[in-house]
């Protein structure tokens, strides 16, 4: 077992399938995890599990030289209803879901509905597993997107289309998380106002092209595979949400 405390990487956007030319927070990621040849497991299931996503991964990581794999999880969403309505169909791609993802070095979760995303993983009983996983430092968790929000206690998403919501998460990590920040105009007004108003709890938000490490619940690092990348905390003043940039080091 791994003697590595808690860790988890959020990343705002960015990493092999925003970034195919520019794979600086994916090297960060496997540097984070500190063995040779790390093993990582590619999670698509926020995205339904594309074929497409999935043989990028392979193709970034593998060129990194990690050792690669992913896991599928079947998933039959109701007709017109909410995103995280459903039922589990069929069976995984690995025998034993939770039992692969323990013998990981790093867990990489894709972008995509937050709120399906979730959902699957609770029918199945991965929001234990990893929870486990985090806590004894078998694997780092990271993620972009849906894979960064996932991780906070709340969040800002846009799983229903056509409005940015609320929602809440695993709570591994205390207050809640925006991605995209830079990437999508709509994304800090409407988490400033969540915040403002006490919807949700104060946070971190990452621009595309940023990461977030934490190693237990403390924020330890902030990186970015784009010169003008930032993070920004997140608080309440005056009924208002107020964003202060934190510095992000420059990977390039």
């Amino acid at each position: 077992m791994s003697t590595r405390p808690p860790t988890i990487v959020a990343m705002g956007g960015g990493g092999f399938s925003m970034e195919p030319d520019n794979l600086l927070l994916d090297e960060y990621l496997l540097a984070v995890a500190d063995v040779d040849r790390p093993s990582v497991c590619f999670l698509p299931t926020a995205a339904a599990d594309p074929a497409e996503h999935v043989q990028k991964f392979h193709a970034a990581f593998g060129g990194l030289g990690a050792q690669t794999s992913h896991l599928e999880l079947p998933w039959e969403s109701a007709t017109d209803g909410l995103p995280e309505e459903g039922r589990p169909i069929g069976a995984p791609s690995v025998a034993d879901p939770a039992a692969h993802l323990a013998s990981m070095d790093v867990i990489y979760v894709g972008g995509g509905n937050t709120r399906r995303m979730l959902a699957v993983w609770r029918a199945y009983g991965l929001d234990r597993a990893l929870r486990r996983i985090w806590e004894d430092g078998r694997a780092v968790l990271a993620g972009l997107s849906a894979g960064s929000i996932c991780w906070f206690e709340q969040g800002v998403t846009d799983s229903i289309p056509g409005a940015l919501t609320p929602m809440d998460a695993l709570g591994f990590l205390r207050g809640s998380h925006c991605p995209h920040y830079d990437g999508e105009a709509e994304r800090r007004p409407a988490y400033e106002r969540l915040v403002g108003d006490g919807t949700l709890l104060p946070g971190m938000a990452a621009d595309d092209g940023c990461a977030l490490l934490y190693r237990g619940s403390e924020l330890m690092d902030v990186v970015s595979s784009r010169r003008a990348a930032a993070a920004w905390r997140v608080d309440r003043a005056g009924g208002d949400g107020v964003s202060r940039r934190t510095a992000a080091r420059y990977l390039g």
